[in-house]
């Protein structure tokens, strides 16, 4: 610990280039620093600084040590920091953004983790357009797809597939589509982007790898209109497993095409950079992990 006291006074001076502000960010004198210091460098078997009455200003041995320090004494208060946020008890406002569709998945676990951390409240932004974690004020924003900001760390929640569904009754008058090709004669209902209104692409692996001229019946940029309208009997959907899984365990709707799907969607948890965790995002985080898509 003696010698962390010595790095402490060590970078402190660095910065300041001064004993007199050394000692007052550390709440010692200026005499105090100096024997520390002197300390130090007797343990070290180098010279730091270079001292003269009016200045002081680092060696070339000191200008590399102090880079090492800055680290070593960053390591040191982030794991002051983690152990102190371990012993708190989650608590506060819990700002999340998700798309509209995720309460599906969300909502079901919410309840056991209001048991766990009942003084965490959450505030669940609902959109399906990308929002700015940070220009958004948000503590998490959970995704689908690639993460392509490395400035955000992250955590995968898990997979899901996207299914081409329909009602019986549209197959029924229709047909069904045996290969991919066959869904250019069908009434499709797809979905399109809000943000850049680009319509999704339907990842099928066609017979001849050129890609599909889809027939398009309708479109919206809400994936719950999409079910709605393909419960409807409007045409062929393409939507994610779970926001079609009760329709399809009752027989409303039923799938085409299993065998040629071939992108799975993943859905992951982001949110600002930083070497420390929140009490309260750290139990969501690790909440989320635990219990969806299990």
């Amino acid at each position: 610990m003696e010698n962390l006291n010595g790095i402490a006074a060590f970078v402190r001076t660095a910065e300041a280039l001064s004993f007199v502000a050394a000692g007052r960010a550390l709440g010692i004198s200026a005499s105090a620093v100096g024997k520390t210091i002197a300390r130090l460098e007797q343990s070290l078997g180098v010279r730091l600084f270079n001292r003269t009455t009016r200045r002081v200003t680092l060696t070339d041995e000191g200008r590399h040590f102090y880079e090492r320090c800055q680290r070593i004494l960053e390591d040191f208060r982030d794991a002051e920091a983690t152990v102190t946020a371990a012993a708190q008890r989650p608590r506060g406002k819990l700002r999340v953004s998700l798309p509209v569709i995720g309460y599906r998945f969300l909502l079901p676990v919410l309840p056991e983790f209001r048991q766990r951390y009942p003084d965490v409240e959450l505030d669940l932004d609902f959109n399906d357009r990308m929002v700015d974690v940070v220009e958004g004020g948000f503590d998490a924003v959970i995704r689908s797809g690639p993460l392509s900001d490395s400035s955000l760390m992250s955590r995968r929640l898990g997979p899901f597939a996207f299914v081409l569904c329909a009602t019986p009754a549209y197959l029924a008058q229709a047909g069904t589509p045996r290969a991919p090709r066959d869904l250019e004669a069908h009434d499709c209902v797809r979905y399109c982007f809000p943000t850049t209104g680009k319509l999704q692409d339907w990842a099928l692996a066609a017979d001849d790898g050129t890609p599909l001229k889809l027939r398009t019946a309708m479109t919206c940029n809400n994936m719950e209109a999409l079910r709605g309208a393909v419960m409807a009997g409007l045409g062929i959907g393409y939507m994610p497993d779970f926001l079609a899984r009760d329709a399809l365990d009752t027989g409303a709707l039923v799938t085409v095409l299993d065998d040629y799907r071939i992108a799975p969607g993943q859905f992951s948890i982001v949110w600002p950079s930083s070497r420390q965790l929140s009490p309260k995002l750290r139990v969501f985080v690790d909440f989320l992990c635990e219990r969806l898509f299990k």
